[in-house]
């Protein structure tokens, strides 16, 4: 093979100068590593998005600190060590693009040390080969899609909230009754629900009106949602005056201790209520059931209904209390009454 002029070589120098200085000068953020992952190039847009200039980094290995308060790979060192088993672990969102130089493209949320604030990310990372196929390098770019992200999460957060209380709605409660189902039937652990229930609201909006109604129930919210304190705990609106509590792997006593914290919470507000039959402050009934799921339940309909008619029998039995599934048997044989069924056993009479 004939050896390379001194102008063919010195063509390329020119070409690879001209390279260098078209990147430094991109509107992209960029920067590159070599196959042992040091900066060879990180250019003046990469220095506005992250804050940490080309001085700091070029020749080291320490890009990871522009974005990242603990040590571990950006996307391009994932590429330079064609690792794509690991993208799941490091980013919420990946494609890999394949291999022989495609890349990987990645997003998620990078703490920016040097800015001190958070920016969502989306991330292409591609490797660069010689002739004979050997890595040289990999560029990384990198989009700012942090407003778009915010303002999606934002609609997402209108779509699963209830306006009025702030709470979780009906259809965000619906989706994670069934999801907690599936899980407590994997593990066979105990799901427990609470329905609570503002007693004689319509008294109550008759005799002060809605807008202090609808104090009335933000106040109750913000009770209910102090008590969702685990990371799968969810407090909703159900309805109206009434909210519901998902709280998984609890069983039926320590759902309802929750239950009689949070309507002595709601009592010690001290809401006036004073319309006649309902006492002189704002009060909860509360119908607790916890179940295990089988193989045989299919559905969480048993869970609902079993606190349905708790807090009906609640209602019955004179309101203010906390009544579980497993004893409302008991409770009315003790007034010597007879149960009355829920909505949802009267619905399907």
């Amino acid at each position: 093979m004939a050896k390379p002029t001194k102008s063919s070589a010195r063509t390329v120098d020119v070409a690879d100068s001209y390279a260098v200085r078209l990147m430094q000068h991109l509107v992209v953020p960029t920067f590159v590593i070599d196959p042992r992952r040091r900066v060879v190039i990180w250019n003046r847009a990469c220095e506005r998005l992250t804050g940490v200039a080309a001085s700091e980094v070029i020749g080291t290995t320490k890009h990871w600190q522009a974005f990242y308060e603990t040590r571990r790979p950006c996307l391009a060192d994932i590429v330079a060590l064609d690792r794509p088993e690991q993208l799941p672990e490091y980013y919420s969102e990946y494609a890999a693009r394949g291999h022989n130089g495609l890349g990987f493209s990645a997003e998620n949320w990078c703490v920016m040390p040097k800015l001190g604030n958070q920016l969502y990310l989306a991330i292409d990372a591609g490797p660069i080969h010689d002739e004979a196929g050997h890595l040289i390098a990999v560029v990384e770019t990198l989009r700012d899609l942090t407003d778009q992200k915010r303002a999606e999460m934002a609609l997402k957060e209108l779509a699963t909230k209830d306006g009025l209380t702030g709470l979780s709605n009906r259809r965000s409660f619906d989706q994670m009754l069934l999801t907690e189902w599936a899980r407590a039937q994997r593990t066979q652990k105990p799901m427990a629900l609470l329905f609570v229930d503002v007693d004689h609201f319509k008294l109550f909006n008759d005799r002060h009106g809605h807008q202090t109604g609808d104090e009335c129930l933000r106040a109750v919210a913000g009770v209910v949602s102090r008590h969702a304190v685990r990371p799968l705990d969810l407090a909703s609106r159900y309805g109206g005056e009434e909210f519901a509590l998902i709280l998984p792997e609890m069983n039926c006593d320590d759902a309802c201790a929750v239950a009689e914290e949070i309507r002595t919470a709601v009592m010690s507000l001290r809401v006036a209520h004073g319309a006649e039959g309902a006492g002189h402050h704002v009060t909860l009934s509360v119908g607790v059931a916890s179940h295990i799921p089988t193989e045989a339940d299919g559905n969480p309909d048993r869970l609902l209904g079993a606190a349905d008619e708790a807090l009906y029998a609640a209602k019955r039995l004179g309101r203010n209390r906390v009544i579980c599934a497993e004893r409302v048997l008991a409770e009315f044989a003790d007034l010597g009454r007879e149960p009355v069924p829920g909505r949802m056993a009267r619905k399907s009479a």
